[in-house]
């Protein structure tokens, strides 16, 4: 044993005073020794993982790390007094492990040097939950001069930190609304809740330049029936109808399900398609970055002479005015639009083999491009108009089997001629007509437009 004052200590550790401010060296024997010592307040017993000298607050202090807190003793001086009732007993004090958010190397630095510098111990940075659920960050540090020595309790430190927390975040997405805090919240994060992410090496993605949006809207004869970002006509919209009638299923299971008998029970609708296009619309530069004038060189086509209309049987229609990231289309069920670029894309996918069909849908979860098949086509449209030519092909399935269906949707089923439309996700009221025009940059969000992401971040949620 070796006594420093009247503090008893462990072969774990052995130190000598050091010659400036009392920091020592130790020589720290590996924790797979599952050595124990007792907890704070009464507690169990912990596995002591390192125990050594560190000056905390210009004093020298006994500290000890288990995997659950940090607690540090101050060293007392050999008393000369023999009666031992003049000994006042050192406090122990402690922090759990839970509320460290961040570890540090401290060392002093010359002005504008980046690296390097004068070691001057540990930094272990805490917060404290306080009353009314209130956090308060604060700094402790341990002072020690060794190079080695903080070395290896640095190495336990972040060991503890990410082996027993992995949980914690590694990567978070900011939004910052300019208008809060008296227009001050920008300057507030910056100042006081940045630097708390930089030192717990959490990454940040932050959207703070308001995004204008485009948005589509859907009428029926002169009736407006809702607005919305996008739609789907034939699969789409027999797929969710599919969903929305088995919802008892786990969600899982009935998005699934939904697909296979949509695919199995798969008919083309005969629809008359007329679009108006979207001339002289300029697209992104090579590097992605898009002009600042490209939302003035859209020009409005109103002249009935360029409407154009096809009549075809065909799967799946769909009308995007926002590129759609999910996490089954990872580039987007509309890759070529953007945001607030005024256009919609309409991809009419024509009748063709399942087998055909299923090849166009799995490309939407690769990079391969889905529309690459004679059956697709895609057009950048301001308008356009869906007419249904005869019952929809999910209606008469539905009514062999003589499906009782949901509440609020039955008329999607009950309707003669109609069929049901997907639009954001939700069924629309079933039409077999259905103008959609685009209109451009009606709201604004909080976002960012998609030549903004990378192609490792960009995973779901085009509206961030």
């Amino acid at each position: 044993m070796c006594a420093v004052g009247r503090r008893a200590v462990t072969p774990l550790t052995a130190w000598s005073e050091a010659e400036e401010g009392g920091a020592g060296r130790a020589v720290l024997q590996p924790p797979a020794e599952s050595q124990e010592v007792r907890g704070t307040e009464g507690g169990g017993p912990e596995d002591l993982i390192c125990r050594g000298i560190f000056q905390i607050e210009k004093r020298s202090c006994d500290v000890v790390l288990t995997s659950s807190r940090l607690k540090w003793t101050p060293i007392e001086p050999e008393s000369l007094a023999d009666d031992d009732k003049m000994i006042s007993q050192p406090k122990t004090v402690s922090v759990e492990m839970k509320e460290v958010f961040a570890v540090k190397m401290k060392r002093r630095r010359s002005a504008g040097q980046q690296r390097g510098g004068t070691l001057l111990g540990i930094t272990i940075f805490v917060c404290i939950k306080k009353e009314q659920n209130k956090l308060k960050d604060r700094a402790i540090h341990l002072s020690n001069l060794s190079e080695d020595y903080c070395n290896i309790w640095f190495k336990y430190l972040k060991d503890i930190l990410n082996g027993y927390f992995p949980k914690r975040p590694k990567f978070l997405k900011i939004i910052i609304n300019p208008h809060s805090h008296k227009k001050e919240a920008k300057q507030v994060y910056y100042e006081q809740v940045a630097p708390l992410f930089k030192l717990a090496d959490i990454k940040t993605d932050i959207t703070s330049n308001l995004q204008e949006v485009d948005v589509c809207s859907f009428s029926s004869r002169h009736r407006l029936l809702q607005f919305g970002f996008s739609a789907m006509f034939g699969f789409g919209g027999t797929t969710l109808a599919l969903a929305e009638k088995y919802r008892w299923m786990p969600s899982n299971q009935r998005k699934e399900f939904a697909v296979i008998k949509a695919l199995t029970n798969l008919k083309p609708e005969d629809c008359e398609l007329s679009f108006l296009p979207t001339e002289n619309a300029h697209m992104a530069d090579q590097k992605g970055k898009r002009n600042e004038d490209e939302r003035n060189t859209i020009e409005q086509c109103n002249d009935e002479d360029k409407w154009q209309t096809m009549q075809a049987h065909f799967l799946n229609i769909s009308v995007m005015a926002i590129p759609c990231l999910c996490s089954m289309a990872p580039r987007g069920l509309a890759p070529n639009t953007r945001l607030d670029n005024g256009s919609m894309s309409l991809i009419a996918v024509q009748n063709s083999s399942r087998a055909d069909f299923i090849k166009h849908l799995k490309r939407y979860g690769n990079r391969q491009n889905q529309f690459d098949f004679p059956f697709v086509k895609t057009y950048t449209v301001q308008e356009v108009k869906i007419r249904s030519k005869i019952d929809c092909g999910w209606t008469d399935m539905e009514s062999e089997e003589n499906a009782d269906f949901h509440s609020h949707h039955s008329s999607v089923i009950s309707l003669k001629g109609s069929c049901p439309w997907n639009v954001d996700g939700d069924l629309m009221e079933g039409t077999s007509e259905v103008h959609i025009k685009i209109h451009p940059q009606l709201i604004t969000l909080y976002g960012k437009n998609i030549e903004e992401f990378d192609d490792h971040t960009v995973k779901c949620s085009c509206l961030t």
